[in-house]
């Protein structure tokens, strides 16, 4: 014990009569993974039982007081010390910092709400965590559809009957539950599926679906709903065509294509050379959906469709790899802060 007093009174003077000019030589000499601080903590081992606890003050006191010395001779030695609150001029500017723009997927997604909120439809949101019901049996999904497969949907262990929602529907029938009619709405959000990531898709994406109950709607009400779209997203001059499809909450169903926006519609390889690219699946209401959430299917019909915020900005953009969307790459971002 003795001798751990004598060796710590030494190191203390030595210090104080002869400081190190540079502060990191300091640091590295006394503070460092092999300096003489974490030497003579090892001492500690030598010193008997009775008496460490005394030891172990001694050897903190001087850890302080070296810690102390350091920062003493970083304040010294720096360039620009600060001694106090007046040496800051709290009057000067900050530094600039660059101005952000929004994610192109935000760009499109705010653009189709708009879009829809001119016709009437307001904006409802839901949990990207769902259950089987909201998600699958609501929705006239039977429990043996491919689509309850867990190679395509991602299911929580912690409860079999929760899961990542694959699509924003989950939301439509929140809202037909509540029993408000008529019902005119978007459900734009992120929804997940179980897919091998690549150019053209990835585990999670963006959707916006819309919905429309009311007494007396027809397909006609849906064609013109999403003619209106196509033109205000892409222009007067694109061309739309409906082609037969099959949902399993929607009857009769349908998948909506518009002329391909790189060749014009006369045939490249984005559109496979047909001339046209498909864009969102629609359809009316199935009956069975309707009753589902409490709906008199005899007295109200609707329409829904669904489209991928994704595709759409590609189209719009033209650009050609999905996963630039979410790899935050500046170079790419950049590219649309004058699409504010």
């Amino acid at each position: 014990m003795e001798q751990l007093v004598n060796q710590i009174k030494e190191l203390k003077d030595k210090i104080v009569a002869n400081v190190e000019k540079d502060a990191e030589a300091f640091r590295i000499k006394y503070l460092g993974t092999k300096g003489l601080v974490k030497a003579i903590m090892g001492e500690m081992k030598n010193v008997a039982a009775e008496n460490k606890k005394e030891a172990g003050q001694k050897l903190n006191e001087f850890k302080l007081f070296v810690e102390e010395k350091y920062e003493e001779l970083k304040q010294a030695t720096s360039s620009t010390p600060i001694t106090n609150h007046q040496s800051i001029d709290l009057t000067l500017p900050g530094d600039d910092l660059p101005l952000g723009s929004r994610h192109p997927i935000s760009l499109v997604k705010n653009k189709i709400i708009s879009i829809f909120q001119r016709l009437g439809f307001a904006v409802a949101e839901g949990p990207e965590i769902e259950d089987d019901f909201h998600n699958f049996t609501a929705l006239n999904l039977p429990e043996n559809h491919p689509a309850r497969d867990m190679q395509d949907t991602f299911y929580i262990s912690q409860n079999p009957d929760w899961l990542l929602r694959t699509h924003t529907s989950s939301v439509q029938v929140r809202e037909m539950q509540k029993g408000k009619l008529p019902i005119r709405i978007i459900c734009p959000g992120r929804v997940y599926r179980n897919e091998t990531i690549s150019a053209r898709a990835h585990c999670f994406f963006h959707q916006v679906e819309g919905l429309y109950i009311a007494e007396n709607v027809s397909f006609a009400d849906l064609k013109q709903t999403l003619y209106f779209f196509v033109q205000e997203m892409f222009g007067k001059d694109v061309k739309v065509r409906f082609r037969p499809s099959y949902f399993p909450f929607t009857e009769p169903s349908a998948e909506m294509d518009i002329s391909c926006l790189i060749c014009g519609g006369d045939g490249c390889s984005v559109c496979k050379k047909t001339g046209w690219v498909e864009i969102l699946g629609c359809g009316m209401v199935h009956p069975n959906v309707l009753d589902n959430c409490g709906i008199d299917s005899n007295k109200y019909t609707g329409f829904a469709f669904g489209m991928g915020i994704e595709r759409i900005t590609m189209l719009k953009y033209q650009i050609k790899d999905l996963r630039l969307f979410s790899e935050n790459d500046m170079r790419f971002l950049k590219q649309f802060t004058s699409a504010v």
